[in-house]
């Protein structure tokens, strides 16, 4: 069975209750990491649109291809939870990170968008398979994703969701539904928009 990856992610103003909670709660911390992700679409299909994914990531020592299938009703619930197969090809070292994008704009791939952030794992050793995700995004602001990689039950992954989101006290958070990519691009086309307006 494939592994499905389980995700809720919200708006955060501050980071700092969140990750204090998390402390309190026995989460452990794995980074701060930077990520830098560079995401593609095809020319004859606007992954905008379908809300697929295809990027490349680089990160300390390494870097990866991730492709997330298009977006429906099967993988969107309207409570803003995301379940995906997600399909990850991990490079050999970060030498390779221009060769990937030499290969996918070869293929006729169009590049839409770079998304860099700061971001820490938090783990729980009692529950393999969750992490709670807390990112601050360049031009963007703070997010906290809580996300849980299963092969078993969809419907048990996301009780197990909702229960850590309880837990942290999220509930409050406004829940973000679009992707950093599609964030990131409304903000810049906002700006271009203003920019215009004022010539």
């Amino acid at each position: 069975m494939p592994l499905i990856e389980i995700e809720r992610k919200r708006a955060l103003e501050s980071r700092e209750f969140l990750e204090q909670r998390l402390e309190q709660s026995g989460f452990v911390a794995i980074g701060p990491t930077v990520e830098v992700d560079t995401y593609y679409s095809r020319p004859d299909v606007d992954f905008l649109v379908t809300v697929e994914c295809l990027r490349v990531r680089e990160q300390d020592g390494g870097c990866e291809v991730t492709y997330k299938p298009a977006s429906d009703s099967t993988t969107h619930s309207t409570a803003g939870v995301i379940a995906k197969q997600e399909t990850n090809v991990a490079l050999a070292d970060t030498a390779q990170i221009a060769h990937a994008h030499a290969l996918l704009e070869a293929l006729g791939m169009v590049r839409l968008a770079r998304v860099e952030k700061s971001r820490t794992y938090y783990r729980d050793s009692g529950q393999p398979g969750l992490s709670v995700v807390v990112d601050t995004v360049t031009g963007l602001g703070s997010f906290v994703e809580t996300e849980i990689v299963s092969e078993g039950s969809q419907q048990e992954a996301v009780r197990q969701l909702e229960e850590t989101e309880r837990l942290l006290e999220l509930g409050s958070h406004p829940v973000v539904s679009s992707p950093y990519r599609d964030l990131l691009l409304s903000v810049l086309a906002n700006e271009d928009a203003v920019h215009t307006s004022m010539r």
